[in-house]
């Protein structure tokens, strides 16, 4: 589905415009113009048919498409051949944090190829368990994320951080996982991309994790929280019925990206951990955003 380019209005509506001068167009949204998916959201459909995914993707509205790796050309060139840009990747988390990988500290490899990409972002998006457990972790965590920063700076990129829900239990008396890596990361060098499921489903509200935030959150990942669901930190825990398309459940997306634009939000992503079909899924999901 696309954009519509032109909105026919009528004599009655043009006068309810003029009185309520707060009357919006749909899709007029800051974001929509340059909505983008996680792929994470059709990973399934991708190890199927990576190209007719794609396609369909690209058939249903979405501008962009957020990536797992940074050095996959042959996938930025298959969403650059549908009309979609990538600007943002993920990459593995095990780079930066578990000393027992075969990756790890080949970060600099990984932003070499994020440059030869064009991307702006590369999105440091889990910590392991057995990774997270102490207030000193989460401190070794971010310094090692604040030195990744400085490169991907001086590289033009900005490296930013994707919450789940486990950094919101406490660990450090009345301190949070993520109250550390707020304080400890350095402002400049690395930024947040807040999930605002994952926040909500950890027990912090969206809206005022944001204030917290202002300034320091490049991205967002958006998704809706199922009515009734219970704070859970654990991310292997959560019931797939707690996965909602935007605007099913009980975030009210209106203040999110209303305020995502006062505080400096560069960009949006559309994602959905679990559906029964996440096609028609990441779909719905838009023509809410469009009608916004």
């Amino acid at each position: 589905m696309h954009r519509r380019k032109f909105v026919h209005l009528s004599a009655a509506t043009l006068t309810a415009s003029l009185v309520r001068p707060l009357f919006a167009l749909p899709g007029s949204d800051p974001y929509f113009s340059t909505i983008g998916l996680q792929l994470w959201t059709v990973r399934e459909q991708m190890e199927k048919d990576a190209a007719g995914t794609i396609k369909a993707i690209a058939d249903a509205g979405y501008k962009q498409v957020e990536i797992g790796d940074p050095t996959d050309k042959d996938l930025i060139k298959l969403a650059n051949d549908n009309g979609m840009n990538i600007t943002s990747s993920f990459m593995n988390w095990e780079v930066l944090g578990n000393p027992d990988s075969e990756v790890y500290g080949k970060f600099d490899s990984l932003l070499e190829s994020a440059v030869e990409n064009g991307l702006k972002h590369l999105v440091y998006g889990y910590v392991g368990k057995g990774f997270r457990e102490t207030a000193d972790q989460y401190r070794q965590m971010a310094e090692k994320c604040n030195a990744a920063g400085e490169s991907c700076s001086k590289a033009g990129i900005q490296l930013c951080y994707h919450n789940h829900a486990f950094e919101y239990e406490k660990i450090d008396g009345d301190r949070t996982g993520y109250d550390i890596f707020i304080d400890e990361f350095d402002k400049e060098y690395v930024k947040f991309e807040l999930d605002v499921f994952w926040a909500k489903l950890g027990g912090w509200d969206p809206i005022q994790t944001m204030q917290k935030l202002d300034g320091r959150i490049s991205q967002l990942h958006l998704k809706d929280l199922a009515k009734d669901t219970p704070v859970i930190y654990d991310e292997g825990k959560v019931p797939e019925e707690a996965f909602k398309e935007v605007g099913n459940g009980t975030i009210d997306f209106a203040k999110v990206l209303k305020l995502a634009k006062k505080i400096g939000v560069e960009q949006c992503h559309v994602e959905q951990d679990q559906s029964p079909d996440p096609i028609a899924s990441i779909g719905e999901s838009y023509r809410y955003l469009e009608k916004m």
